[in-house]
């Protein structure tokens, strides 16, 4: 499929689509004409850079697990896959630790605020976000 068609697919843009063949990450063939096609092996990269972005893996780690599949299996790969994995995995639960709090907060703000509460529970809220800041800022 030519770029119009796959940017509408993976409901992206041209630019991001051409960046990520500048740096790397996907190899679209090349029509006599100068289009880019994108083939199945292109849909099946793009769709693992959308769930690798989605769990916030960086461009460099994406394009380093790209580079994975270029070379032959080994333990040095493996290990540092699941390293990599790992790392990932820890940062996904700290988040969700951090959000599960911040929804508790968020809830009891909402709280405070309904029945037109807010001025009389200011410094109850301010503490509030003060606590999901602190929060924020334990994360990392």
């Amino acid at each position: 499929m030519l770029i119009k068609e796959f940017t509408d697919k993976y409901k992206l843009t041209a630019d991001t689509i051409r960046f990520y063949e500048k740096i790397g990450l996907i190899h679209p063939k090349r029509l006599q004409n100068g289009y880019r096609f994108f083939d199945e092996e292109c849909e099946k990269t793009i769709q693992l850079i959308i769930v690798l972005k989605q769990l916030e893996f960086s461009l460099d780690e994406i394009r380093f697990l790209l580079s994975l599949e270029k070379k032959p299996i080994s333990s040095e790969c493996n290990e540092a896959t699941v390293r990599l994995f790992q790392d990932k995995i820890i940062q996904i639960e700290n988040k969700m630790t951090f959000l599960q709090i911040a929804i508790q907060q968020l809830d009891q703000v909402k709280q405070l605020i309904e029945n037109n509460q807010y001025q009389q529970n200011y410094h109850k809220i301010q503490r509030l976000v003060a606590d999901i800041y602190r929060q924020l800022i334990k994360r990392g």
